[in-house]
């Protein structure tokens, strides 16, 4: 039996079911009180601080973010709302215009170049940055990004600077680092994004006790993702500071994808067409990025679809390489005035991605997160420019680092340049098992990186070890079983071969 005030389900126009009044009521009520909780413990942190300045303007973010979180009552993108990609939503690299040799140093004066670099080596096996991990002849991340930006300020006259947008995972072992640059041709800056607390899951209140950064109460606190690059590097004053210089685009990309270099061909289309505020650089598909954000029409806007907005009985749909046929490579071209305007008129709004994790005691916590290409709904003019898959070549895993230091790649001005003797544009797929995941262990199993121009397709399972002048071809399958070890050869040649266990090498 029902009464007035028992909470009841009413049919909708679109034949489902939506909360009656009191229902909404209550689960209004619900949030008001959850955020009063929160309000007063962070309050509370406040308060016994050494820094309530800082604390309190990472807080003021934190709060909206959270606000945002507890006002969501559904899915931010509902399925059968997503349109078609209109005619001129995506433009293929090949068609964009040339650029005038004679305006290079003009073009490149306008920009400014920011890589992501918040993020540890610890699933590679490494402490601090993931930056200063070498990947090639000995030249880490950080190394090749400040060989291609001193490059074209040597070769053009250009002022190019770098900008790294650090955590507090990474600031002060980066900026040890930098001193090692003095040298170089290039301006480098730094700044930090803000930390936020950790929410336990069940309470919703934050699991620190003090807003202390020592090694005991570290893992209680967050870089909140990429999005946040544009409300901190405002802050920074960075972003005033360069367009006072006369700077007027940033291009933005993750410090482990190697290919995402300056491209002029780009950074001249958003000068020539001044309507445009933001680019975002994707890439045909394949199996291997059914993960990948995805460009769609929605609300007669361009904007970034993730895995994480899809409802779960459209996730197939989703990673099916027919339907979407793009992917975001996260090289982002920005107008700063833009970015300035949109901060000031309170107009950026990107989707609230909830990242579920564990504490070290158990304790199931939340993380409130936004992605830097979620902004781009904001922005106007905006366009996705279907790059070559060379401008994708993110280091996440061992793997990735197997193919970066092969002969595929020759090394130009920090730049990695496809071997003109390999026949085909992509990369083979590499898949090494657990054995390889740490690059310690990695680097131990090779004494020499294979010769790998003709491989296709490379899977490798348990304990394996490679000699020096290996060749691989066409698909090559490894696997060791449990308590076998495979030794392949100095000099060997595999192609299109499996070896099992028993060092039996048989045609693929």
């Amino acid at each position: 039996m029902s009464t007035e005030n028992s909470p009841t389900l009413v049919a909708n126009k679109k034949g489902g079911m939506r909360r009656s009044n009191s229902q909404m009521e209550f689960h209004t009520q619900g949030r008001k009180d959850a955020q009063r909780a929160l309000w007063k413990e962070l309050d509370r942190l406040k308060e016994i601080s050494t820094q309530k300045e800082i604390v309190e303007k990472e807080f003021e973010g934190f709060k909206e973010l959270f606000s945002r979180f507890l006002a969501e009552t559904g899915p931010s993108v509902h399925w059968e709302d997503i349109q078609p990609l209109s005619d001129d939503a995506v433009t293929s690299y090949d068609k964009l215009q040339d650029y005038d040799p004679e305006e290079v140093r003009q073009l490149l004066d306008k920009l400014v170049v920011i890589k992501l670099n918040g993020g540890l080596g610890t699933s590679m096996g490494c402490k601090g940055p993931k930056s200063v991990i070498s990947v090639r002849n000995d030249l880490t991340f950080l190394d090749l990004a400040v060989q291609q930006i001193e490059y074209l300020n040597k070769t053009y006259g250009s002022s190019v600077p770098l900008v790294l947008m650090n955590s507090f995972n990474t600031h002060e072992d980066t900026k040890a680092v930098l001193n090692c640059y003095s040298s170089c041709k290039v301006d480098i800056f730094t700044f930090m994004q803000r930390r936020y607390p950790r929410i336990n899951k069940e309470t919703l209140l934050p699991t620190a006790k003090t807003c202390s950064m020592d090694a005991a109460n570290i893992e209680h606190w967050y870089p909140p993702g990429h999005g946040d690059i544009y409300q901190s590097f405002y802050d920074s004053e960075l972003l005033e500071s360069f367009l006072r210089q006369g700077k007027e685009y940033m291009f933005i990309s993750n410090i482990d994808n190697l290919g995402a270099t300056v491209d002029l061909k780009i950074l001249n289309l958003l000068v020539k067409q001044k309507q445009r505020e933001f680019v975002m650089e994707v890439t045909d598909k394949t199996r291997a990025d059914i993960k990948g954000g995805t460009l769609i029409q929605y609300e007669n806007k361009l904007r970034l679809l993730e895995i994480a907005q899809v409802p779960k009985e459209h996730v197939d749909e989703f990673k099916s390489v027919s339907k979407f046929k793009i992917f975001n490579t996260n090289n982002l071209w920005v107008k700063l005035s833009s970015i300035k305007r949109l901060i000031e008129e309170k107009m950026l709004d990107m989707e609230v991605i909830v990242n579920n994790k564990s504490l070290e005691n158990g304790t199931n916590v939340i993380q409130l997160e936004t992605a830097v290409g979620a902004a781009m709904k904001c922005f106007d003019g905006a366009l996705g420019v279907n790059v070559p898959r060379s401008r994708f070549l993110p280091v996440k895993r061992s793997s990735d680092l197997l193919l970066a230091m092969s002969n595929l790649y020759s090394l130009k001005a920090g730049s990695l340049i496809m071997s003109p003797l390999r026949q085909f544009r992509t990369t083979p797929i590499v898949k090494l098992g657990t054995h390889f995941d740490k690059v310690r262990d990695f680097l131990k199993r090779f004494d020499g990186i294979p010769d790998m121009l003709e491989l296709d397709h490379l899977t490798v399972s348990g304990d394996v070890t490679f000699g020096k002048g290996i060749s691989l071809k066409g698909t090559v399958i490894i696997i060791a079983n449990h308590g076998d070890r495979i030794d392949i050869p100095p000099g060997a040649i595999l192609e299109n071969k499996i070896v099992s266990g028993n060092l039996r090498i048989l045609d693929h």
